[in-house]
């Protein structure tokens, strides 16, 4: 499979997976998306491949979604998904590893939350920006953040959105490790390589599995809810003033209502 938006390698059984629109430091599409699901099964599928790595191309990881596009990421990658596989990294039977070489936002960090290790970037400034664009985080961050971090850090990050450094990263618990920019990538690879050497991959690739499954959320239940209401916030009138205020660089006006709009859980 050739991809447009990132670059697919296999080195000495580690495949490096990176994102590739530095320009625009990583921002996601729709396109980058159903390339990364695509490349998770690819890595999947293949038994020569021990372990995955995923950076960014320049200097940063991602930026987050790409607001000019247009795109919807809930409830998977539309029309741009239709020829790709789709598989997310927490699915994929070898280690991944995020390899966070910069700036990592919004979607840009809920991603690489659902890898297994996560290498960061000291200086990195990082965000799960989503209230401040006016709509929930996704990619089951809620579940995935709370048990990685613990529900007070998780709480603090998600509900206010605020920035944050690589180093705080690790402080909080949502990252392994905080290194030179420039160290990131050769760390994670030496990571991904010594579990090549070292580890038995059907061992590896259970204890994954397991690791996973004691969560003991329904991950797919929780992200077909989780895609519902992030849609119903999308379509909210503080979905596009959080947009547009983002990009006119001023405080936004919030309108919603808890009390007059909060959807029905039941349904």
């Amino acid at each position: 499979m050739e991809y447009e938006q990132i670059v697919y390698e296999v080195e000495q059984d580690v495949a490096i997976v990176t994102l590739n629109r530095p320009e625009k430091l990583n921002a996601m599409t729709a396109l980058m998306g159903a390339e990364l699901s695509d490349a998770m099964a690819e890595a999947d599928q293949d038994d020569s491949v021990r372990a995955v790595v995923v950076t960014g191309a320049g200097r940063g990881f991602c930026a987050g979604a790409d607001l000019g596009s247009g795109d919807e990421f809930a409830g998977g990658w539309g029309e741009a998904g239709r020829d790709f596989r789709s598989l997310l990294p927490m699915e994929v039977r070898k280690p991944v590893i995020a390899a966070i070489n910069g700036p990592a936002v919004g979607a840009g960090l809920t991603w690489p939350m659902q890898a297994d290790v996560r290498y960061v970037a000291e200086d990195a400034k990082l965000s799960f920006a989503f209230v401040r664009r006016g709509v929930l985080p996704e990619l089951a961050s809620h579940v995935i953040l709370a048990r990685v971090a613990g529900l007070s850090n998780a709480a603090e990050l998600l509900l206010s959105g605020r920035t944050f450094s690589g180093r705080e990263a690790v402080d909080h618990g949502v990252a392994t490790k905080a290194l030179p920019a420039d160290q990131v990538l050769p760390a994670a690879v030496e990571f991904a390589r010594d579990v090549v050497r070292n580890a038995a991959p059907l061992p590896v690739g259970i204890a994954k599995r397991l690791l996973w499954e004691g969560i003991g959320i329904d991950l797919e239940h929780w992200r077909e809810q989780e895609r519902k209401l992030f849609r119903l916030t999308t379509q909210h009138r503080d979905s596009r003033e959080g947009t547009i205020a983002f990009f006119e660089k001023r405080d936004p006006d919030w309108s919603g209502s808890v009390n007059d709009e909060f959807p029905d859980w039941n349904e």
